[in-house]
């Protein structure tokens, strides 16, 4: 299933993971806010991997890698994303998405931090990216998570 990664998240109040859109992060704030979606979820771990801070489901498969100035002169995330994502957002928005290298030919997602960045759409990559990696079991808890949460009053209405 493809999310669409344009619609924005439920109230942030109710989210663990805090309300990311307080401020436009600069730097290392942007390293922080995407730690804090990522360890948010069931069993997640970090640990550097080939020298950037990186995100794994039970400490074995990555979810999710920061990029800082990694490959370019650029800062950014790597993610796994479902199939047909990256090609879609790529050449949607290549102001905002890249192929990235070494995992991009695998269907995984760049996601460029250094230009105005969408804190609710890259949450929903980040819950993305998890579903993608990690096993069924986990998701399910993600899923019973996500389920409880309270609904925003202004989904469905006009």
């Amino acid at each position: 299933m493809t999310r669409d990664y344009g619609s924005s998240r439920s109230d942030p109040r109710s989210d663990p993971r805090g309300d990311p859109n307080t401020e436009q992060p600069r730097g290392d704030d942007h390293l922080v806010r995407l730690r804090v979606l990522c360890t948010a979820l069931p069993e997640v771990t970090e640990r550097p991997s080939h020298g950037e801070p990186t995100w794994f489901v039970r400490d074995k498969k990555v979810f999710v890698m920061y990029a800082d100035h990694h490959h370019d002169d650029r800062l950014g995330f790597w993610a796994a994303a479902p199939e047909g994502v990256q090609r879609l957002l790529v050449e949607a928005e290549p102001d905002s998405f890249f192929r990235p290298p070494y995992v991009g030919h695998r269907g995984w997602l760049g996601v460029y931090l250094d230009v105005d960045v969408d804190w609710d759409r890259v949450a929903e990559i980040v819950t993305d990216a998890y579903r993608q990696i990690a096993p069924k079991r986990l998701v399910a808890e993600l899923d019973r998570w996500e389920a409880q949460k309270p609904q925003d009053p202004e989904v469905g209405t006009q």
